[in-house]
């Protein structure tokens, strides 16, 4: 594994993505450092789009001859660059990609790992649509989210109106309610007026052991926080989306069922009830954090998922 690059010196040698063309030594560092290099991407591109007060990182590749995109979230803590694996899968297909990291997260602008209100998250997702319009990446846009990713864009299909040239909607291991959420809400009220944030606890969330090992010890790009804003916001969120009108869409899920992250069965009882007829594919033995599970289980999703997009 390649020597960390310079988050701070990486975010100022940015420029807007839609005039991001030649790699800079700095973006050459951090995509060797997350393993892009590796791709069989034809030509990528690395910038920001500014939408609701953020500059918001984005990256964008292309396979020789692209027949749809795929836009990626992905989930709290994470940022783009760990979401190589399913970049690499959507290429095979022949999707372009565009990934865009969270306020508050990777190299994107914001207190870290915090957001004000989960609306604002929909800001950003329809900054990234008015990007991939600008970019003229191939429809379908096919939709994918890790965890707080697929929240968005629960919410996004529940309560937006997405257009003809939205495709798929995949959700891996998507966020309603956060495990133990009844603890959680009672520690958020307890510790709200004393504390703005307090130590992030990691957990054991793949059965890649090395994964593991490098988001807590290796990736700068990681918050060591939990900031209780984050919290507010989600205890206004989940039960605005557990009461929202039911979609005619039907989704892609998958969840692992070792999953300790989010209240999965709750979740996914939810979800049943809020779409038409989504499929849902489950691991036994996955945790939570599909995008960077073992090889074997990586596997097993990709080929349900490839099936429903061809």
């Amino acid at each position: 594994m390649p020597e960390r690059f310079q988050p701070d010196d990486l975010v100022a040698s940015l420029r807007p993505l839609a005039a991001a063309s030649a790699d800079s030594a700095h973006e050459r560092a951090y995509r060797c450092f997350y393993g892009f290099e590796q791709l069989s991407a034809e030509h990528s591109r690395l910038g920001y789009f500014q939408v609701a007060g953020y500059r918001i990182a984005a990256q964008v590749w292309w396979p020789p001859a692209p027949r749809a995109t795929l836009l990626l979230l992905h989930g709290y803590y994470d940022h783009s660059g760990l979401y190589r694996h399913v970049v690499e899968w959507a290429l095979g297909l022949g999707f372009a990609v565009l990934a865009f990291d969270l306020p508050g997260h990777g190299l994107s602008s914001g207190r870290r790992a915090s957001i004000g209100d989960f609306a604002e998250y929909q800001l950003v997702l329809q900054g990234a649509l008015v990007q991939a319009a600008a970019l003229d990446l191939p429809q379908p846009w096919h939709l994918c989210g890790q965890s707080t990713g697929g929240a968005i864009l629960i919410d996004y299909l529940l309560t937006g109106s997405p257009g003809p040239e939205v495709g798929q909607t995949i959700l891996l291991a998507p966020l309603v309610r956060p495990r133990a959420w009844a603890w959680s809400q009672l520690s958020y009220r307890m510790l709200r007026a004393f504390v703005s944030e307090i130590p992030r606890r990691f957990s054991d969330n793949s059965n890649d052991a090395e994964f593991i090992h490098f988001v807590q010890h290796r990736d700068p790009l990681q918050a060591r926080s939990l900031p209780t804003a984050w919290v507010g916001a989600l205890s206004q969120w989940v039960p605005r989306i557990e009461g929202a009108p039911r979609s005619a869409r039907s989704p892609l899920i998958v969840q692992g069922e070792a999953d300790m992250t989010v209240d999965w069965a709750h979740n996914l009882a939810v979800l049943q009830d809020k779409f038409a007829a989504p499929q849902i594919f489950r691991l036994a033995q996955a945790r939570h954090h599909l995008a960077n599970e073992a090889p074997a289980l990586r596997q097993r999703y990709f080929d349900f998922l490839s099936k429903r997009l061809v």
